[in-house]
């Protein structure tokens, strides 16, 4: 008898002929998020087993193994040889010591001479006569036990199936360049589009010397955090410090956020096209900030040429977006008060509503091409494991 973990996955069973691609990239996946422990990752009918660890390493296993996307559930478990003595005897080792429970038993492998039900039946028996404080509940238990008989000639046994991320393996919906402030948002949203098989590339923008190196500290932190999900990641970082001198020394104050914002989305374009980038993934949530209008939407959109613009978060209330961020881990780390670019120059009453034709005028004003190349000799890579 070992302990094991069992790993079932989410939307993969449904990609027909694609699937054998789908199934490469989460093992890869998995095997990423396991790295530095010692362990074996088996393929079974419809979910995968981690074996050969140390026993104590199993719950820092299942922390991992929760955060891979395409994970529908874990199970720490019991393999055994699939017979009903040592299925029994594992199954003493996560039964619960009183309350109503039911039995769960599944058998893949049909030479087996009970079927489910006679094994539900066995071993609820035996664990009524073996603890006087259980009672069977088969409706609403407070405990479940769990047998699997496998085809190979072992079973597995367990009593929870704990959550895992969902969602598609990352690497399997091509590459987003991704937004990345401080702030709680962005965050969320790479999470959101990881979740649906998308590789984040972070580009991060900052205003050296007006923001200072604890908001680049920031924005790295919660670049490791995400990498947490994605099995790794590229952090981009641009200065667009000449950028806003410019927007504020030659155009309308109430125009800055804005005319940055066209700025970002055009640097934003020019690396996804360098990094193998498909589309440009943003934080912003319609209507919460001034720039956030679907008339500041639309003035970003309109210099993007190539690629669609992605807003994974659009429709999410600050509420939401919050709850998000708590449960991912980002929260703590977007609140501390470190200030990014679009803090720099802010007006007091930024346009809410602007033209397109408003904005392009001001642009004129400015020698977009060149400072656009300033911005972006400045690009920095930093590779986060």
């Amino acid at each position: 008898m070992n302990k094991v973990v069992i790993i079932r996955y989410c939307e993969i069973h449904l990609k027909g002929k694609n699937r054998g691609y789908f199934e490469r990239v989460f093992m890869n996946n998995l095997e990423k998020s396991l790295t530095g422990i010692r362990h074996e990752i088996h393929k079974l009918s419809g979910r995968y087993v981690v074996d050969g660890f140390l026993e104590d390493e199993a719950e820092e296993i299942v922390l991992r193994l929760q955060k891979v996307f395409g994970v529908h559930s874990v199970s720490i478990a019991y393999k055994v040889s699939a017979g009903m003595e040592s299925i029994w005897e594992a199954v003493l080792k996560v039964a619960p010591e009183n309350g109503t429970f039911k039995v769960q038993a599944s058998r893949g492998d049909k030479s087996f001479p009970l079927n489910s039900m006679q094994i539900n039946a066995e071993i609820g028996g035996r664990l009524l006569a073996h603890n006087p404080l259980l009672k069977v509940d088969v409706h609403t238990p407070e405990h479940e036990v769990y047998i699997d008989v496998r085809e190979n000639g072992t079973a597995l046994v367990f009593s929870k199936m704990i959550p895992g991320a969902g969602g598609m393996p990352v690497g399997t919906a091509g590459k987003g360049m991704l937004l990345l402030s401080g702030g709680i948002d962005s965050p969320v949203a790479a999470y959101m589009i990881a979740k649906r098989g998308m590789t984040p590339i972070c580009l991060h923008f900052h205003s050296y010397p007006y923001t200072n190196m604890q908001a680049r500290e920031k924005v790295e932190e919660l670049a490791h955090i995400l990498a947490g999900y994605t099995g790794g990641l590229d952090l981009l970082v641009v200065k667009v410090t000449t950028i806003q001198e410019a927007i504020h020394k030659y155009c309308a104050e109430e125009m800055m956020v804005t005319l940055l914002r066209r700025f970002m989305m055009r640097i934003a374009e020019r690396l996804a096209i360098r990094f193998g980038a498909q589309c440009i993934v943003t934080g912003e949530s319609l209507g919460q900030v001034a720039s956030q209008t679907i008339e500041g939407m639309t003035s970003s959109n309109a210099v993007v040429k190539t690629m669609p613009v992605l807003r994974p978060v659009v429709g999410f209330d600050k509420t939401e977006i919050i709850e998000r961020a708590r449960k991912i881990g980002t929260f703590d780390t977007s609140i501390l008060p470190y200030e990014d670019c679009c803090t720099v120059f802010l007006p007091k009453h930024p346009i809410i509503r602007p033209s397109l034709a408003s904005v392009e005028e001001q642009e004129k004003k400015l020698n977009v091409d060149s400072l656009l190349d300033e911005a972006i000799e400045s690009l920095e890579v930093v590779h986060i494991q």
